[in-house]
């Protein structure tokens, strides 16, 4: 502890923190174990060092911190608290007692097999959840939130917000498959100009039902007796079918648009077979009726008519031209707000 930064550390977290030594071996941060009086516990805090502070590093490291504290898994350790000391950003996370896996191996050579195997899958758990939560939503509103399979990230735009959706540096490496589907749901014209909002809703709160074999998840407004907690500002339904062959489905007739989009496999409407990828509109007042000629796999979705024109240009939506103009000229000053972590700004196409 007798390094300049553990003594910068040492003074400037002497409130909540007591600093007892550096850990070697961390990379391109410096990690100290110390004890936090509140909480009464030993933590382990990492920050990054004056020599590794460049621009793109800061923002890299924040991304670290941001990401990290999203992560909830059994196997991976959690974030405490972060902050910025003398400029620079760190972290703490709960410091683990005992023998690493590293020092395990130089004394015996090799594990035994059950617990060799029992340690491969705890690790790959591990890491198929991080990287299936690859791909990180970021907003201007503070939201950092990554992108899960079977959950529902739904961002209400409103007066204005900007927002981004990235990958990690190893992920874009190693190269990964990207299978989902982002909707874009008009706002009623009383609330075009409403406060920007966001809200994540994982897998497990959506509602599900099996109707005549057919897997139902709700996954926005109200369909087969279930509703999902995600409010929205208008009637629809946003739901999932998984269609076992030979199964069929009505879909409801309370809204007067509705579609559905054949994600993969086939299934029969009115007499057409209607294989993936292809999305049928139904005419307002039929019934609407699927058979699985396969299994298939088929997002319903509908809701209440339009209550006028909208205007699209590139990420802007509204029923006013003028309002769309004032939105160009917003972004082009940059009058938006920034979102927290983000350095690079996409400029407007032909503008």
């Amino acid at each position: 502890m007798d390094t300049e930064l553990g003594q910068h550390l040492r003074d400037a977290l002497s409130d909540s923190y007591t600093l007892e030594r550096e850990l070697v071996g961390a990379g391109m941060s410096r990690v100290f174990v110390a004890e936090d009086r509140s909480l009464g516990r030993r933590v382990v805090i990492k920050v990054l060092p004056p020599e590794m502070a460049a621009a793109v590093r800061i923002e890299r490291f924040r991304r670290e911190i941001h990401l990290a504290a999203s992560l909830t898994h059994p196997h991976i350790i959690p974030l405490l608290a972060a902050g910025e000391i003398l400029g620079l950003p760190y972290y703490t996370m709960p410091f683990v007692e005992g023998e690493s896996l590293k020092e395990r191996l130089k004394r015996d050579s090799r594990l035994p097999i059950p617990e060799a195997l029992r340690l491969a899958s705890e690790v790959a758990n591990a890491l198929d959840y991080a990287h299936r939560s690859g791909i990180v939503h970021r907003d201007s509103l503070g939201f950092v939130q990554p992108i899960e399979p079977g959950a529902i990230n739904w961002m209400t735009a409103g007066r204005g917000i900007a927002h981004s959706e990235r990958t990690g540096d190893a992920l874009r490496k190693t190269g990964s498959r990207l299978h989902g589907l982002q909707l874009w749901v008009a706002l009623p014209k009383a609330h075009e100009e409403t406060e920007p909002a966001f809200a994540h809703h994982p897998a497990a709160t959506l509602p599900a039902t099996d109707v005549d074999r057919v897997k139902l998840r709700v996954l926005a407004g109200s369909a087969y007796g279930l509703a999902s907690p995600v409010q929205t500002l208008s009637e629809l339904f946003y739901v999932e079918a998984r269609m076992p062959r030979g199964t069929h489905l009505a879909l409801p007739l309370e809204t007067a648009e509705r579609a559905a989009f054949v994600v993969s496999g086939e299934v029969e409407c009115g007499g057409e077979r209607i294989a993936a990828p292809r999305m049928i509109v139904f005419t307002r007042g039929a019934v609407a009726a699927l058979s699985a000629t396969a299994d298939a796999h088929v997002m319903l979705l509908g809701g209440a008519s339009l209550d006028g024109e909208r205007h699209l240009w590139w990420n802007f939506v509204s029923s006013s031209k003028e309002r769309i103009e004032q939105a160009k000229r917003d972004w082009a000053e940059r009058r938006f707000a920034s979102i927290p972590g983000e350095t690079e700004f996409i400029p407007l196409p032909d503008y």
